[in-house]
């Protein structure tokens, strides 16, 4: 995961830039809240319906702020990080509140069938569901999700 991964932990460390965080814990901030957009994504994407999810919001076709992407990446950050640190109310919610700034700008970064990008959208998407489809791309990737879901009925 290391392209989407190393993407999200440039932008959280760019958008949190303005928020103090005391510094013997602010790697695990910054760490907790990139594992938590990552896990976010990788939760919805197995879902029906996921990966149109994922991937209108990383192209920019889906408002951010809106997304159960980002109520999601709240939620584990909330509930794993924030949770175990005293960082404070104010705190807390300026951390939670870079999520959709920090997903905003990953789709700055990710490329579609229609533009121009860093990282290409049908690679997030094969990474994110942790298969290997040989070139299969978004049907494959589409194709194994629901193949899993119907084995497990």
């Amino acid at each position: 995961m290391s392209a989407i991964s190393d993407l999200i932990g440039r932008q959280v460390m760019s958008a949190a830039g303005n928020i103090e965080i005391p510094a013997n814990i602010k790697d695990q901030v910054l760490g907790g809240l990139s594992d938590s957009i990552l896990g976010s994504l990788t939760q919805t994407i197995a879902r029906p319906g996921g990966i149109d999810i994922v991937r209108n919001l990383l192209t920019g076709k889906a408002n951010a702020a809106s997304s159960p992407v980002t109520e999601l990446a709240g939620k584990l950050f909330a509930g794993n990080i924030l949770s175990r640190l005293n960082l404070g109310q104010q705190t807390g919610s300026a951390l939670t509140g870079l999520i959709p700034t920090v997903l905003g700008k990953v789709s700055g970064f990710v490329k579609d069938q229609d533009g121009d990008g860093d990282v290409d959208i049908n690679d997030i998407i094969i990474t994110l569901t942790g298969k290997n489809q040989g070139g299969a791309g978004i049907l494959g990737a589409a194709t194994s999700i629901l193949g899993g879901i119907l084995k497990k009925k």
